[in-house]
């Protein structure tokens, strides 16, 4: 990682976003959000109502923003690295269903 923010790979990447939900209820909420995003585009598929795919950014994007603004008392990482805090998302997202955060946690905060 450079002085500026600048990364090169997601790997790079990576233990600055864990850095950014060093807060447990923000990384719950963000877990909220992106389970509820995935909810609703299933949802959306099957019903084969598709306006309802607006809503998904809403749902997961909302829940997180609130983690951030409220508990981590940050700016999200989405405004400057987009492309990467999506894919991070979906990356906690699975960290935290398989019982890994910890270890992530533990591993890529260390780093820092």
């Amino acid at each position: 990682m450079t002085e500026n923010n600048q990364f090169n790979s997601l790997k790079e990447f990576y233990p600055f976003y864990l850095q950014q939900h060093s807060d447990s209820i923000c990384r719950y909420l963000h877990f909220i959000g992106t389970a509820g995003f995935i909810t609703i585009v299933i949802y959306s598929f099957i019903a084969e109502n598709y306006w309802l795919l607006l809503f998904g950014p809403l749902c997961g994007y909302g829940f997180a923003w609130i983690g951030h603004y409220v508990f981590e008392k940050n700016k999200p990482a989405t405004f400057k690295h987009p492309f990467y805090s999506l894919i991070s998302d979906f990356i906690m997202f699975y960290h935290i269903v398989t019982f890994q955060m910890a270890g992530q946690l533990k591993k890529h905060l260390k780093k820092i």
